[in-house]
């Protein structure tokens, strides 16, 4: 199969939307399908990290400072996210398509909907959607939703009635080397003590929440001896200040950017502190108990399934973290408590989902 992607990354939308489209490329790429992506060039939109896994990359113009003269039908917290109308963005992309006559185009943008995906229909085979809304129509043959908490029937309405509908973190957008190390991770939270703390909050983490998390833990009872391993992407605007911050903590922290083994970090880390997005699942399947930050408004229904289910603990806003934080950690330092979490996290998800995806798109 050929499979062109149409996703972006920048320092507002943050890396997670490009992020998941690689690692369901790399699947694909597997399986022997070949793969090639269209992005908008914002700042911070990741085609190094897009040509450095061996993808062919097409930039669509950046966006000017005139607004889309036609707004479409999704909030308007997402409608700038595009940086062009949607009618732009649709001509450019089928002028980067129609060449390549894909038999797949995979779609993952909260700006764009079912009147942007009819004007593509006719240059791919067939449409796919990745979404975590389900706020808009769709016109699409296949959509993945991968959140806990979310049911195919909070799509009815907004799909065609041919639409194949994947939900829920069984289908989870995780690359190999977690399912790899699944079934050692979990042994080895049989028996838990918190001596290694992950802190991970995005690629971008545009707010600084990192900051915010460092400074409630250098106010919290841990003992001294806590190492704290502290991820981030390479465009993050406050790396430099969390570098400083991280050299002014009294616990051993160290800060790693564009880390590839995320899979062995996770696996080491006794706990996380992370944004409730799509590392979620990586998370969950490797039985990693967290501390999950809500930093945008469609985390949020997600993490509060992971909390229902007793896989995490949630800071529903950066506000509250300081607050809040050293309180968490206290009741935390239960090793019952840890024992419990990743054991409801680890039956989330298996780590096979992109796999499961892939051989749905096969069929």
């Amino acid at each position: 199969m050929r499979v062109s992607f149409r996703a972006d990354a920048s320092i507002r939308i943050g890396t997670g939307h490009v992020m998941r489209c690689l690692t369901l490329a790399d699947e694909l790429t597997r399986q022997g399908h070949h793969c090639w992506f269209i992005c908008r060039e914002h700042l911070g939109h990741l085609g190094d990290v897009i040509i450095s896994k061996g993808y062919s990359l097409t930039l669509l113009p950046a966006p000017t400072d005139t607004p889309p003269q036609q707004k479409n039908n999704t909030s308007d917290v997402y409608e700038h996210w595009l940086g062009a109308s949607w009618q732009e963005d649709a001509n450019q992309t089928l002028d980067a398509i129609l060449p390549m006559k894909p038999d797949w185009l995979v779609v993952d943008n909260y700006a764009l909907d079912a009147k942007w995906e009819r004007a593509l229909s006719n240059a791919a085979q067939k449409i796919m959607v990745i979404d975590d809304l389900a706020n808009r129509p769709h016109e699409c043959r296949l959509l993945l939703d991968q959140n806990l908490g979310r049911f195919a029937s909070d799509y009815d309405g907004l799909l065609p009635t041919e639409c194949q509908r994947l939900i829920g973190p069984c289908f989870a957008l995780l690359r190999p080397e977690f399912a790899a190390l699944r079934e050692k991770s979990l042994l080895r939270r049989e028996n838990p003590k918190i001596k290694r703390i992950l802190i991970s909050l995005g690629g971008i983490d545009r707010t600084n929440v990192t900051g915010k998390v460092l400074a409630a833990l250098a106010q919290s009872s841990l003992p001294a001896g806590i190492e704290l391993d502290i991820i981030m992407g390479a465009a993050a605007p406050y790396l430099d200040e969390v570098r400083w911050e991280a050299a002014q903590s009294p616990f051993k922290a160290m800060v790693s950017v564009n880390v590839q083994e995320m899979a062995a970090r996770m696996f080491l880390a006794d706990l996380s502190i992370g944004a409730a997005g799509g590392t979620s699942w990586e998370r969950s399947c490797l039985g990693l108990p967290s501390m999950l930050i809500v930093l945008a408004e469609n985390q949020v229904t997600g993490a509060k399934a992971l909390e229902m289910v007793g896989a995490a603990r949630v800071i529903e806003e950066p506000s509250l973290v300081e607050p809040m934080l050293p309180s968490i950690l206290e009741e935390l330092s239960n090793p019952t408590r840890l024992i419990c979490m990743s054991k409801a996290a680890a039956g989330i998800t298996d780590g096979h989902g992109a796999l499961s995806v892939v051989r749905t798109m096969e069929r």
